[in-house]
């Protein structure tokens, strides 16, 4: 996580994000001044960011929405005031509606962005000035220092080339906090297909199946907001194991991007988890991200210990092996 301090200074009214960054100052401005590159970051894992509007000049004005896992919208918009590419850049940044209208009853800040040269990359440093103690204390408790750190825990993935970053490394699972993890993948295939290969009963069949020796026994698709899906496997010949299967409704479809569905096991009252499943792809690779929200620390422990990210990396390589290589 590249994230090193996140400091508040109720004196001088700033917050202050430090992260080291593992590339070039060069390489960092254009994460930093490409929408496309900064929406794959700037919102937390979860809320997804979408620049909708994207006027890269002093006086210029670049609109943002970031949607959580529920369709819940959350906007805001910058105002460029001053930028010395590839060195520094201010903005005031403002709540807004999604037309990119300040809303009035909620704080603006200024903040600037400084990139370093290290001897290992870049460092980075966002300063957000606000008007008032008050307005610094509101930012806070909404949950700016922890949602800057996570979202910040993207940017390791933007800054490199998809394959370097991922490609060998199988499933990977990340702890980000007591209730929320982050799985990736990368698929070596084009996006359309591996969102298919998801959302496909025939097809979801021939590889979502974790270990060898079980078999899908029921695929129910949810093919809009607000339907419920079911899926079931059965163990094989003399395959160890109980039938079992999970359902849940589906709360977010973004074709062929995202989707984001709830999941229990078959037939209990819970516990529940919230599946929030992202394609990207680049050079035609996708990388595939789920985040997964818990309701505690002991589900999620007790989930990751049934060996669950082993029978994700088994249907992975069953994936690629015998829909994408076709």
């Amino acid at each position: 996580m590249p994230v090193t301090d996140v400091v508040t200074d109720a004196e001088n009214l700033t917050m202050t994000v430090v992260a080291d960054l593992a590339a070039p100052v060069e390489r960092v401005w254009d994460a930093y001044s490409d929408p496309r590159q900064l929406e794959r970051f700037w919102g937390p894992p979860g809320w997804p960011a979408t620049f909708t509007h994207w006027d890269h000049t002093v006086g210029g004005k670049a609109n943002y929405t970031m949607t959580g896992p529920r369709g819940e919208k959350a906007s805001g918009t910058w105002e460029f005031v001053e930028i010395d590419a590839p060195r520094s850049f201010t903005v005031l940044d403002s709540f807004a509606d999604e037309e990119g209208t300040p809303n009035p009853d909620l704080p603006s800040m200024r903040m600037t962005f400084t990139f370093e040269a290290t001897a290992d990359g870049t460092r980075m440093v966002n300063t957000s000035y606000f008007t008032s103690a008050e307005a610094l204390e509101q930012v806070v408790a909404m949950g700016a220092i922890e949602g800057t750190k996570l979202a910040m825990s993207q940017l390791d993935a933007v800054l490199q080339d998809l394959r370097d970053y991922a490609q060998g490394k199988g499933t990977q699972v990340e702890l980000l906090d007591d209730t929320h993890v982050r799985i990736t993948r990368l698929i070596e295939g084009p996006r359309e297909l591996v969102w298919r290969a998801h959302h496909d009963p025939e097809l979801m069949k021939k590889w979502m199946l974790g270990p060898d020796g079980w078999e899908m026994t029921e695929c129910v698709v949810a093919t809009e907001v607000g339907q419920r899906y079911r899926t079931s496997w059965a163990p094989i010949g003399d395959t160890e194991g109980e039938p079992f299967g999970f359902e849940g409704e589906a709360l977010l479809i973004d074709a062929p991007r995202r989707s984001v569905d709830t999941e229990k096991m078959q037939g209990t009252p819970g516990p529940e988890t919230l599946n929030d499943l992202n394609l990207y792809e680049e050079d035609g690779a996708t990388l595939l991200t789920l985040y997964i929200e818990y309701p505690d620390r002991e589900t999620r422990d007790m989930i990751l210990a049934t060996g669950m990210a082993d029978g994700m990396e088994a249907s992975y390589r069953r994936l690629e092996s015998e829909l994408l290589a076709v």
